[in-house]
């Protein structure tokens, strides 16, 4: 089994949308969490990461976390949605070092641009161009895992 998490600020808009993409592909083996570095526990997902994601036929159920060791233990696999975020892990929990990405560093992307625009408090349109970046860069980390 290959347990995925992926981090942003408030686990509220790109964490969550990355893990419903992911968790939709139904990928056999895999299991897939989602936490923030500055999260309140227990808060939905923002009105438009919600929006965005029934648009796009994709089921979710979510409530923020902060991220705590028992997340980083239990992944195999963590991706953060910017640089800072994961520098802030590798910093807070130095065993999990090896295991920390940023998602666009671990799916090939951009080798000068490693961060994941966050649409927090932006329009409907900014939320869409997120899942659309977010589903090509998953896409990309599916073909990588699987090699």
């Amino acid at each position: 089994m290959r347990h995925i998490l992926f981090v942003c600020t408030g686990n509220t808009c790109r964490s969550p949308m990355a893990a419903a993409i992911l968790k939709n592909k139904a990928i056999d083996g895999m299991e897939v969490k989602s936490a923030g570095i500055f999260a309140a526990s227990g808060s939905d997902a923002s009105e438009h990461a919600k929006q965005v994601l029934v648009d796009n036929q994709i089921s979710y159920s979510h409530q923020s976390q902060s991220l705590t060791s028992t997340e980083v233990a239990w992944a195999d696999l963590i991706l953060t949605m910017t640089g800072s975020h994961k520098m802030a892990i590798q910093q807070q929990f130095p065993h999990a070092i090896e295991k920390v990405f940023t998602l666009k560093e671990f799916s090939g992307g951009e080798p000068f641009d490693q961060d994941v625009i966050d649409p927090y408090g932006g329009s409907l349109k900014q939320y869409e161009e997120t899942f659309r970046e977010l589903e090509k860069l998953i896409d990309r980390a599916i073909e990588k895992i699987n090699e």
